[in-house]
Parts: structure tokens; sequence; C-alpha cells
């Protein structure tokens, strides 16, 4: 046994040292199987077979391990939250006001308050019924508008009272048609509201006397109070805004029109449907502004001043359906640009005035209802283009006249006028009637614009959109 063991340790030494001696052949040591199977004896020992060579007898080279996979990049970070918009304090400030304002509303039939969501901040971007702009005195963005005209808001407390007072950057506050009631806010002053130029609360259920707030109001261009039930009389104050625009038609006004009323640098005026008396005011000729009056369906009394013959920026005036008597003013052919007359359902008497039938621009003229005794042949043509109407007076010839009782009736009765003198003066220069054809004195084929005045006498109508 020991010449085996001596055996097989000179046998695996001399395979050793033949490795070490070859000419750089590598081969790989028995492996642990085969040395046991020699060492105990067993059959002969195989060698593995040498690394392949290339074709040009240099060994393959040994592929290098397989580079370790590159590190995992850490995920990226969360993207940041979008931040809120910076807006200015005044604007969290009216968000705050309109929520307040939103609960007093417990009847929203356009579901506009549906746009005004609670922790939705800018109201100016979503909110219906508002618009922002820059102020311009200090260029910051701020709640400039507020129209809620049609919205048919409503509430058992739904007032203007701690809302308009409470939006000190407003400019325009339109509110036709809801259900507002109470008063006018006492701080919607120059001071408090610095450019609140339109106030529209036409249509809706305020009452009480004239509001009185509104005068401190001294920016305002426009002013609507029509159709709701204020009563009382005008303070002098109001013809002292400096308004374009002044609409008090369908409410219940009384007593007199202040004297000053030619002080008033407005456009447009209505007075129609209320219950005003007395004359009309003789300052009127002093409105240089004046293009539309409506001063119709009233109690007023007594004649037309002939300083009416001023306004020569006037397109539209409406007596109709007052007390008003005595002649027509000859001072009404100076309003060259008068296209709407309406006269009617008074107690004007005498001779129409030939000189107003020459008028170039007139479209309509109603004399209709009243105790008129006479027209010229100017007049007649107006008549026959149907832009005279003179029905249901006491003109001989003419068809469809008062009945004669009643014209005797009326003239049985002497009427005298302080002012009746004033009724020939022309405070114009013409020179003379205009003779001729119609082409002469009427622009022929040119249909006038529809008067303004005239839509506020629809509760629903939106004289400013």
């Amino acid at each position: 046994m020991n010449s085996i063991s001596c055996y097989s340790w000179f046998l695996i030494f001399t395979l050793i040292f033949h490795s070490c001696s070859s000419d750089n052949v590598k081969i790989e040591p028995p492996k642990r199987e085969a040395l046991e199977i020699i060492i105990g004896g067993g059959g002969g020992y195989t060698p593995p077979a040498p690394p392949p060579e290339d074709v040009d007898g240099a060994p393959s080279p040994v592929c290098p391990p397989p580079l370790p996979p590159p590190p995992m990049c850490p995920p990226p970070p969360p993207p940041p939250r979008p931040r809120k918009p910076q807006l200015p304090p005044n604007i969290i400030r009216d968000y705050k006001t309109i929520q307040k304002f939103k609960k007093t509303i417990t009847d929203d039939p356009f579901c506009i308050t549906d746009s005004w969501k609670e922790g939705v901040y800018n109201v100016c971007a979503t909110y219906k019924g508002f618009a922002c702009e820059a102020r311009p005195d200090n260029g910051v963005l701020s709640l400039a508008a507020a129209n809620f005209n049609g919205y048919n808001f409503n509430g058992p407390n739904l007032q203007v009272n701690s809302f308009l007072d409470q939006l000190p950057d407003l400019s325009i506050f339109h509110a036709n048609s809801n259900y507002f009631t109470g008063g006018v806010p006492q701080r919607i002053n120059t001071k408090n509201i610095n450019f609140l130029y339109e106030l529209d609360l036409s249509n809706n259920k305020f009452s009480g006397g004239f509001p009185m707030p509104v005068l401190q109001a001294k920016n305002l261009t426009f002013l609507d109070l029509r159709f709701n039930t204020f009563y009382g009389s005008l303070p002098n104050q109001v013809f002292d805004l400096d308004l374009d625009y002044l609409f008090l038609n369908n409410n219940q006004f009384d007593r007199n029109i202040p004297d000053n009323i030619g002080n008033t640098p407005a456009s447009y005026l209505t007075f129609a449907n209320n219950r005003f008396t007395g004359p009309i005011p003789r300052s009127i000729g002093n409105a240089k502004n004046l293009r539309e009056a409506l001063f119709l369906n009233n109690k007023l009394t007594g004649s037309l001043p002939y300083e009416i013959g001023f306004l020569r920026k006037t397109t539209v005036l409406d007596f109709s359906c007052n007390a008003l008597t005595g002649p027509i003013p000859y001072s009404f052919g100076c309003l060259a640009n008068l296209e709407f007359l309406n006269l009617a359902r008074n107690q004007f008497h005498g001779p129409v005035p030939e000189i107003l039938c020459t008028l170039p621009n007139l479209q309509s003229f109603s004399l209709a209802g009243n105790y008129l005794t006479g027209v010229g042949s100017q007049c007649r043509n107006l008549i026959q283009m149907n832009i005279l109407d003179v029905k249901d007076n006491c003109i001989l010839g003419l068809p469809n006249q008062k009945p004669p009782q009643e014209c005797i009736e009326f003239f049985s009765t002497r009427r005298q006028y302080s002012n009746e003198k004033s009724m020939l003066y022309i405070p114009c220069q013409i020179n003379g009637y205009v003779k001729g054809t119609q082409s002469v004195y009427r622009k022929s084929g040119i249909a006038a614009a529809p008067p303004i005045s005239y839509n506020a006498l629809t509760p629903n109508n939106k004289i400013r959109v």
C-alpha cells in the first residue's frame, strides 16, 4: 500500500512539473473526482483538452466577465404643488363680501351663484356677473363691475346695503330686474367708492323717498331708478350731478319738477309715468346737451315755455298725456334736429304753427287729442305723409275730429296766460318759412334712429349692457 501511495505521489509530481515546464500550455489541474480515482487505484487519467486555437495558432482571448449593471437612478422628485396665484388683498376682501352676499340669495333661477364657489378667491376668473380691471389710479387688479341685469335674484333680505358699499373699487353696478328691497347704502360717496360711474337699480322693489345717498356719488354719469316705488319730490341736487343719463320713469314721484332742471348736463331724461305736477320749468332751455326728454303721463299743467326752442341738440320730446295748455310755441321751429315730437292728449289750442311743419328731420309729430283749430299747407303735407297726427281736435274740414259741442264748451271759457306773447317768439334766425316740395324741406328717405329713451319705458329693457 505504501508503494501505491508513493507511486501516486510521484505521478502527481510528474504531471505538475510537466505542466510548469511546457511551452506555456496551460493545463487545468485534475478535478477532485479524478484525483480520487487515481489515488484509489482506478483507471487511467485523461487530461482536459487545451483551449481552442485560432487559425493562426494563437489562443482565443478569454471573454471578460460582463460589466455590472449600471446603478439604478433614483426616482425623480415629485413635481412641486402649483402655487396659488398671488392675488392682491383687495380681491380677497371682495371675495369675502361676495360670499356673504351670496347667503342672502335664496332664489337664483339661472344658477348664477353656482360659479361663486367658496374657496375660489379669484373672483375675476370664474365668477359670473363680475368683471375686473386695473384701477386707473394705481394699476392694481380690482373688481370693477357687477352686472346682475336680468338675473332675478330674490331673497327675504336681499339688499344692496352691506354689499355695494363694501366694494370700494366698483365702477359699474347694474341690477335691472331683480328683487332688491330696502334702501341705497349711505356710504357710496366718492370718498368710499372713488370710481362709481354707473348705478342701475331699475325694476326692483325699492321704495321710499328719493335715495339721497346717490347725490354723494359725484362721479356718476349713469343713474337709472325706473320701475320702483320711489315717491315724493325730487331734490334739486340731482340736476347738479354730472350725468349723461337720468332715468326716473315709472315711480311715484310727485310735486313740481325742480326749477334748476336746466343745470343738468344729461343727454337723456325720463320723467314719464310719475305724478309730477306744475309747469315745465323755463330753465329747461339751458340744458344744452339734452337730446331726448320724456315727460309723458304725469299731471303737468301750464303752457310750454318758449325757452324749449334753445334745445338745438334735441331729437326727441314727449309731453303727451298731461294737462298742458295754451298755444304751441313758435320757438319749436328752432329745433332743427327734432325727429320725434309728441304733444298728444293735452289741452293745446289755436292753430298749429306752420314753422313746426317745416322742421327738416321730423319723422313723427303727434298732436292728437287736443283742441287745435287749424293747420296750414305745410302741415297738411305732413298729414298726407302720415307724419303728423291731428285726430281728435277741433279742425274744421278734417276727419276724425272732436264733436262740435265739445269744442264749443272748451272755447266758451276765456283763457289767459302770463307768457302769451312769448308764444310767438322765435329765438333763432329763420329766413322765412321753407318753401317747395318734400325734398326741399325734408331729408327724404332717411329714417330716424330709434329713440333710446323710449326703451326705458319697458321694465326689463337693459339700457346699459
